[in-house]
């Protein structure tokens, strides 16, 4: 079932895009909580025309994004977590922890846009995040888990 989104939605994609989806997910959550529409011809047309007009100020949002992006590759994230025997942590880390990382850094990003490997890392090291600051932008950044000073 192709459907046009209204909304963004996690995991899916962000405001007018076209995406293709189970028919249940579409018909039974989607569509009548009003984050998609059917992708019927006429809305297609209506979609294309809002598109046309909006392409210069997405080509702002780019750049913006891309700033955005630089800023975020040139951070150095350091999150301390408490750590048990061996390397191994006392719960996780997720994607809204390397959001308040962020945010101590003084940037804002939803923890929505997020993504860590495998959902939540476990243990000590250094790993990659990838941040979707805009459908076309996505920046990886890097971070450190290191144990929580006692």
């Amino acid at each position: 079932m192709e459907l046009i989104l209204k909304k963004d939605v996690e995991n899916l994609g962000f405001v007018d895009d076209i995406v293709q989806v189970k028919s249940g997910y579409g018909r039974n959550y989607l569509i009548p909580v009003g984050l998609a529409v059917l992708a019927t011809p006429s809305a297609r047309k209506v979609l294309a025309e809002t598109l046309k007009q909006r392409a210069f100020k997405e080509k702002k949002e780019i750049e913006d994004a891309q700033k955005i992006a630089d800023k975020l590759g040139a951070l150095e994230i350091k999150i301390s977590a408490k750590v048990g025997s061996g390397d191994k942590l006392f719960g996780s880390i997720s994607n809204s922890d390397v959001a308040q990382a962020f945010t101590k850094q003084g940037v804002e990003i939803e923890k929505k846009f997020i993504t860590v490997p495998g959902g939540t890392i476990k243990r000590l090291g250094q790993y990659e995040a990838s941040v979707r600051l805009h459908r076309e932008v996505i920046a990886p950044v890097s971070f450190e888990v290191i144990p929580q000073a006692k």
